[in-house]
């Protein structure tokens, strides 16, 4: 088949197939992962393929720009006492996750770790965008939404963390420049909207995008991979939204929305590409098994005591509340692909941490009957409950 028209059928698979399977409540992002798998193990399509991974690398990192978008730190300060307790209760969780990795697995500390955060960290987007067919009240749906928020950036800064804790120069240096880069964005957002925006209509996407690419790229050569850099360019990009009149804010926001609803299907595609069969083996299978039966059940029961200690819930809607925050499906991709790029992870644990992943987001769907995101773009374009 000729290469032009392997691409055509690629971009007919990635943009219609998965909205057709909707229909049997499979998340379009599954449907590209499995699409990846076929073209991968299948057909040997797209292996290599050098255009796959620059449309990936694109997609991961306008989803963490629109990630970062999304934070509005105010919101966040107004309900620290509850987020300082859930996010210790986290961080528990971590160390309880790493112990039990160093223990059971033999894995080193870093490893062990990445496992840990990639079992724990809820996928914010997967999560909100199936919200509205949960009929939760407002004040379930801001506990929800602040808790994925406030647990992804911690797990952000863990990740960069051990990433550059080979040693310590490494890791203050490494400090001192992403610090050093979110206290700047800000300076040059302004710089931008007070010379190049005014004689350049329109340009504010552009310059956006151009930053999260340069910040991502190179957090990627750091060894955390495009979404630390993507993720502060999007926080920072908050507050020149905040400056800008509301048409062209929201003009902006829907820009990158509009071109990570390209993109992303491209980044689980690839990911799909890149499992071989050995990442489902039989010990595979029971790897993923395995971190499902302890990774889920552990952080719904948590939620369920927090609930029940702060506000007096019943366990019955402390249920369903924790079952909605199940799912784990970009945050774990990225986290078993760092972990497999860089710090040679058995195969086997790869392939059960993707198994994992796919498993926890079809957890809301199954249980709760949540409605599965309707594409990737609604992943990007949680409701406004806040």
């Amino acid at each position: 088949m000729k290469p032009e028209l392997v691409y055509v059928v690629l971009l007919f698979a990635l943009f219609v197939v998965p909205k057709f399977l909707l229909r049997l409540r499979i998340p379009t992002a599954i449907t590209e992962i499995s699409l990846g798998v076929g073209a991968g193990l299948g057909l040997g399509w797209f292996q290599h393929d050098t255009t796959i991974i620059l449309l990936a690398s694109l997609g991961i990192i306008s989803l963490f720009l629109f990630a970062g978008l999304e934070v509005d730190i105010r919101i966040l300060a107004r309900q620290r006492g509850v987020l300082l307790q859930h996010l210790l209760l986290r961080a528990v969780l971590l160390f309880g996750g790493t112990w039990l990795a160093v223990w059971a697995l033999g894995l080193g500390t870093r490893n062990a770790v990445l496992l840990s955060l990639a079992l724990f960290t809820p996928s914010t987007g997967f999560i909100l965008s199936s919200l509205p067919s949960l009929k939760f009240t407002k004040d379930e749906a801001i506990w929800v939404k602040t808790k994925a928020i406030s647990t992804e950036m911690l797990a952000l800064a863990v990740l960069f963390a051990v990433t550059q804790s080979a040693t310590l120069p490494r890791l203050g240096l490494a400090t001192l420049g992403l610090v050093a880069v979110i206290a700047i964005l800000p300076l040059v957002f302004r710089g931008f909207a007070a010379t190049i925006a005014r004689y350049a209509p329109h340009s504010e996407f552009a310059f956006l995008l151009m930053l999260a690419v340069i910040c991502g790229y190179a957090t990627h050569e750091l060894g955390v991979y495009y979404l630390v850099g993507a993720f502060v360019v999007g926080w920072a990009a908050g507050r020149f939204r905040e400056g800008t009149p509301k048409a062209a804010s929201e003009e902006l926001f829907r820009s990158v929305e509009l071109f990570a609803s390209f993109f992303v299907p491209f980044y689980f595609f690839a990911a799909g590409l890149h499992l071989k069969a050995e990442n489902f083996s039989p010990q595979a299978l029971l790897f993923g098994a395995a971190f499902l039966a302890i990774g889920v059940p552990i952080r719904v029961f948590s939620v369920v005591v927090h609930r029940r200690l702060v506000i007096h819930e019943s366990s019955a809607q402390g249920w369903r509340i924790g079952l909605s925050l199940s799912p784990t499906l970009v945050f774990c991709l990225v986290l078993a692909e760092i972990m497999r790029e860089n710090h040679g992870i058995a195969p086997e644990i790869y392939g059960g941490l993707v198994i994992y992943a796919l498993a926890s987001s079809l957890v809301p769907v199954l249980l709760l009957r949540a409605r599965p995101p309707e594409s990737d773009a609604s992943i990007l374009d949680p409701p406004d409950i806040i």
